[in-house]
């Protein structure tokens, strides 16, 4: 099944907008959240097929949504990209132990992304 509908979870509002723009210009259908706690709202009330999620933000963290939605048998079986500012090997590693299926370093490249995406559906 090709992936249509994706969350995009992000303190930042540039970084929302970015990957927003990449996303709706290639077809997608994309909602947002600006930490942890609205996204595990959102991603309850209207499950998405596919979460873009970024690392350092309030509250809880990209790792600990990750891992909720990993251990959650209703949720489990949305895939999840981490995009994140931090770049080293070990955060890539936790990132993927957590349960999300890839991991892209901020600035994401646009053309990488939509590869995973497609990989994934």
């Amino acid at each position: 099944m090709a992936i249509q509908r994706i969350l995009i979870v992000d303190d930042s509002p540039t970084e929302r907008y970015y990957l927003t723009d990449i996303l709706v210009k290639n077809g997608f259908s994309v909602s947002t959240a600006n930490n942890g706690e609205e996204a595990l709202a959102k991603i309850k009330a209207d499950k998405p097929q596919l979460i873009l999620m970024d690392v350092v933000m309030p509250g809880a963290n990209g790792f600990q949504v990750t891992r909720s939605i990993a251990r959650d048998p209703e949720l489990q079986d949305v895939p999840v990209i981490i995009c994140s500012s931090k770049n080293q090997e070990t955060d890539r590693i936790w990132g993927l132990r957590q349960g999300a299926r890839e991991y892209l370093v901020k600035p994401v490249d646009a053309a990488e992304l939509l590869a995973k995406i497609a990989a994934l559906g």
